[in-house]
Order: C-alpha cells, then structure tokens, then sequence
C-alpha cells in the first residue's frame, strides 16, 4: 500500500514520480473502487451488494453559491431524530469523489456550469429533507457529509447534533426550553462574585479569559469585547458543568465554529463585516444557548479527548502514526530518523481538530463531515490527519528535524481554498473505505 499512498503535493505533468499524477491515480482508483472494481496494490476490496448512490457533490458548492443563498434568504429547514447509521457512511461519502477527479480537469467553464446545475439538485434534496415532518437523519447526514448549504447550516446542525427534535411539531418548544436552562445556567454559575467561587473555579475562570482573546486571532471579529464575553461564558458554563474534565485549553476554539453558524442567521455578508449592535440581547442569548448545547453534544463523543492527561488524543496520535507508516513508510521512516515525534505535532491537530492549521473561512465546511460522521468521528479523524500531513509527502522527506518542527508549525494553507480541503476529505474517506475491514491494520 506505501506505495499507491504517497505524497499529493503540487506540480504538473504525466511522470508517475509527480505528485499531481499521482493524486489523480488515486482519484482514478478510488472511482473504479465505487464501481466494484478492486484496488490495485496489496488491498483488494469485495464487490458491494448495492449499488452506491450517483455522486451528487461539487466542491465549488459553497464558494460560488454563499451570495446566492443569501439573497434567497431564510429557507428554514425543519429537521429530524438523531441516527447514526455506518452502513450508509460509504454511499454518504462517495459523493465527494467523483467529482474531486473531474476538478482537476482545465474546462473551468463547463465546471461551473456544471457545479451550479449540481449545486441547485443538492439544495432541492436538502430541502426535501428538511421539510418533512420529522427529518430522516440518516438522509441528512448522507447530504451533509458533502456540504451544507451555509443558509441551511444552522437547522442542519441542531438537527444532526440531535440538539433539536427530528419532529417538526416539538421542535420550537424544545429549542425555546434549552435555551432558557441556558439562561438559568449562566445566572447560577458565572453571574456571581468570585466569593461564591472556589479557588479552583476562580482560576479556570481567569484562564478562560486569558485564551478568548487568544481565538482566531486573524479574524477581526472575534477580537469583539462581546464576543469574547459570549465565548467566556460559554466555556465557563460548560466546564463547570463537566467536572470530569473542566476547562482544557482548545476548547475554545471548538466552540468558534458554532458561534460562526448561529451568528450567521442574524448577520449577513461576510463575517469581517459583521456587527454585534444589529444584535439585540435576546438574540445574543439564544446563540449563546445554541452554541452552548451543541459544544455539549458534540463533546459527549469524545469527552476522554479531555480529561486528565488527554488520553483520547493520545490515543489518537499512536494510531496516526501507525496509519501513516502502512500508507506512506518513506515518510514515517523519515520522520522517525529525525527523531520527530508524531505527538509534537498532531496533539495540537487533534486537540483543536484542524481549526488552527487551515483558514477559518474553511472550517466550518470542515465540520459539515465531522457532524455528518457523528459518533464515528474520532476514528475518522485519524485519516483526516493523515490525509492533511501527507498532501506533503515530498516537501517532509527533504527536511531535517528542526525545519519539519518549524514546517509543521506553520503549514503553508493559508491560501487554501475548497478544492484543497475536498482532496484532504477525499483521500480520508479513500484509506477509511480500504482499510475499514482490515481492523488489525492499525495497534490497539
């Protein structure tokens, strides 16, 4: 297998030694696998019974189409009971694919032509979903997994969290009802003196200030004195309510996401341009409250990730090692000739799940597949993360171990756009789907 994985760097041209061609080989591969075809190399995969869904995704969906949507306006979705069924992850996920390999083709405009033909059947499949009277969740996670549409991203969320009802009817009395025990929450834990705090809840509460200010630093509008607030209390009240862990530092940038999202339904244009006096208080409370229940669900799968000494993410990080050494050996031999630990690096990955080593526009299209993948999250993430360090296979095999530390440090992402993320997910869903049934692939 180290040798059909390797590297996805940049470059040009047809030589089997060139990265690009190399990444397009695995596309190839990848398609004739959704066909039934088998895998060249060592790992060969069975015919599947069914038929996969027709690929429905375009990875230009959200770039061209965030103007648009807006001007359509709140096309609220109603959702659906949460469900996590894995036996439709592949058909959700291959969506992704075929699509990927025809991008790195040169007819832009037949893309974009395409892209917004396929971009309008998707939204109608959304709403179709949405509009039932208790939304299938299998169904929207299967859309999900591929984008959402940034206008349904709100509802979609609540619902795929399992924060809101799948039944239309009780979905507006729950939402009204959590958003109240958040109110009473906040008045109960963070709205009292430092008197009625223990020594413990006062320093967790000073290092919570420390860090707001310290999230998305290069985005201007978390600098925002009332969004730091928000945050604060946010993390705040959701450490002192989870004493298993408390407060760990990276816990606040997974909370930046959802602000972002639940903002974006009382905000419009880009984030940049936002402005919290077009926000009334009521407003700032139920997101707040949003945010606040969603952190929880979301972390409820993954609740050893932050515990004492981390042992989810350093778990983690051993079978990232494992995963890349049975992908790309060249590299891992590199990295351990170095002397490079892999937990120097991907602690940090896995602690704030990428959100600080791509740029913040991508994030939340990012955690459309995270919420899509529900409770098999953390077992995804190992192939996310291996997926992201080996677009630089090449470029890591050529430094020595104080210019991968600084490297790793500092990615070259920042001008990432979709179409670099989409081959991350990509080649994520491409070593899940090969190795998901080789369970001894990878070190308990």
């Amino acid at each position: 297998m180290s040798g059909s994985g390797g590297g996805v760097g940049g470059g040009a041209g047809g030589s089997p030694n060139n990265t690009e061609w190399r990444f397009n080989q695995t596309l190839r591969n990848v398609q004739g696998m959704l066909k039934g075809r088998s895998f060249p190399g060592k790992v060969l995969l069975t015919r599947r019974s069914e038929p996969l869904s027709p690929p429905d995704y375009s990875p230009r969906f959200e770039s061209e189409h965030d103007e648009d949507e807006r001007k359509e306006g709140s096309q609220e979705g109603e959702g659906q009971a949460p469900g996590n069924s894995f036996d439709n992850a592949s058909a959700k996920k291959s969506n992704i694919l075929s699509t990927s390999s025809s991008n790195s083709l040169p007819d832009a405009q037949g893309l974009v032509s395409g892209a917004r033909a396929t971009d309008s059947a998707r939204i109608d499949k959304f709403t179709k979903e949405l509009s039932r009277p208790a939304v299938i969740l299998d169904n929207l996670r299967e859309l999900s997994w591929s984008g959402v549409p940034p206008y349904m991203r709100p509802n979609v969320w609540r619902l795929l969290l399992g924060y809101a009802p799948p039944n239309k009817d009780r979905r507006e009395g729950v939402l009204t009802r959590k958003r109240l025990e958040y109110v009473e929450c906040v008045s109960q834990y963070y709205d009292i003196p430092d008197s009625e705090r223990s020594d413990e809840e006062i320093t967790m509460l000073r290092q919570i200030a420390v860090d707001c200010p310290r999230t998305v630093p290069d985005v201007t509008f978390f600098q925002n004195p009332q969004i730091q607030k928000s945050l604060e209390r946010i993390l705040y009240t959701w450490a002192i309510r989870h004493p298993a862990s408390g407060y760990v530092q990276g816990i606040n940038d997974l909370v930046t996401p959802f602000l972002v999202v639940f903002l974006s339904e009382h905000l419009e244009g880009n984030v940049d341009s936002w402005s919290m006096d077009n926000l009334s208080a009521q407003d700032i409370s139920n997101i707040e409250a949003d945010c606040y229940w969603c952190l929880s669900k979301f972390l409820d799968g993954m609740q050893d990730h932050y515990t004492f000494a981390q042992p989810g993410i350093q778990r983690l990080v051993f079978r990232l090692k494992e995963l890349v050494c049975r992908i790309d050996e060249p590299v891992s031999k590199h990295i351990e000739e170095e002397g490079l630990e892999f937990l120097q690096f991907a602690f940090r990955w896995f602690n704030c799940l990428l959100i600080r080593e791509i740029p913040f526009h991508l994030v939340t299209r990012l955690w459309d597949t995270y919420l899509a993948e529900g409770d098999y999250l953390p077992d995804f993430l190992v192939y996310i993360s291996a997926s992201f360090l080996l677009t630089w296979s090449d470029k890591l095999q050529k430094l020595d171990f104080q210019e991968m530390v600084m490297f790793l440090q500092h990615l070259p992402t920042r001008t990432w756009a979709h179409h670099e993320l989409e081959m991350v997910l990509s080649r994520a869903y491409m070593w899940h789907t090969m190795f998901k049934s080789s369970p001894s692939h990878l070190a308990s």
